[in-house]
């Protein structure tokens, strides 16, 4: 199974975009995939893939009850499916998933019952059966610390990174060793990265010294995703993927944006064989 979280320190659009078209490249190869909105901001993957409607829902069942062991219902009533993708939406709830978690280890403790904090997500997909149903599993936390990115963490125990080639870019990068060490030493577990992947690439010389700089710390680089505002806002703006906005909403197809979508079959491919 491959799993892994999309991760950015910097956060942004570009994580999420990354994340629902990455699935949706799995779902061509034939492989079944889950994604997890685990992002308590509005305009999260929900949003993007148009199954975010019952997210203010204050009676509705949401994974956070299954996270603290008080479910409404069954767990595979949660999974939506767009473009043959099955996600489980974000909620508002989880805005106080710490608070909700940290309540759920203290009543564990006092009854005597064993109950991680930062394992939650692991041990309610493997109850419900998830490694077995599904061939990639990818989980889009928010970029800030805390439970959400631990929880994602723990379960993939792997990361895929998009990053600008900026300035800002570049301080993500340098700082991602010591972010990485610093969620290892939290959750006692080994962390691999298994890409690397720059957008909104112009060719500019200072991009391109960042490119370098990222390839001189060893992190595989598989594709470099040129900027493609035009696409990608037309997919946050009809919520939806790349890959059927330019199917169901461009009156002419576009070389460069069908370069896009290659660039990322070939980075799903190389993630993939990486599993």
């Amino acid at each position: 199974m491959l799993t892994y979280t999309t991760y950015s320190e910097a956060g942004g659009v570009g994580k999420t975009t990354l994340s629902a078209n990455l699935a949706r490249a799995h779902v061509d190869n034939g492989l079944d995939v889950l994604v997890i909105d685990f992002d308590p901001q509005d305009g999260s993957l929900s949003y993007l893939l148009g199954v975010e409607d019952g997210r203010d829902d204050e009676k509705a069942d949401t994974l956070v009850h299954h996270l603290i062991d008080r479910p409404k219902g069954e767990f595979e009533d949660l999974i939506r499916t767009t473009e043959g993708i099955d996600v489980l939406p974000s909620h508002n709830i989880l805005e106080r998933l710490g608070d909700l978690l940290s309540d759920a280890a203290s009543i564990a403790e006092q009854t005597g019952e064993s109950f991680s904090k930062y394992g939650r997500l692991r041990h309610v997909l493997a109850k419900n059966n998830v490694p077995d149903q599904y061939d990639v599993l990818i989980v889009d936390p928010p970029a800030t610390s805390g439970p959400h990115l631990y929880n994602a963490i723990d379960t993939t125990r792997s990361l895929v990174i998009p990053v600008e080639l900026s300035g800002k870019g570049d301080q993500s990068i340098s700082g991602l060793e010591s972010v990485s060490a610093g969620i290892e030493d939290t959750l006692g577990i080994t962390v691999g990265v298994l890409a690397v992947v720059p957008n909104r690439y112009e060719g500019l010389n200072d991009q391109d010294a960042v490119l370098n700089e990222v390839s001189d710390l060893g992190y595989d680089v598989p594709v470099t995703l040129r900027k493609r505002s035009s696409l990608f806002e037309g997919c946050w703006r009809k919520q939806c993927t790349a890959y059927r906005y330019i199917d169901e909403h461009r009156e002419r197809k576009r070389d460069h944006e069908l370069e896009t979508l290659v660039k990322i079959d070939e980075l799903a491919d190389h993630l993939e064989d990486r599993a």
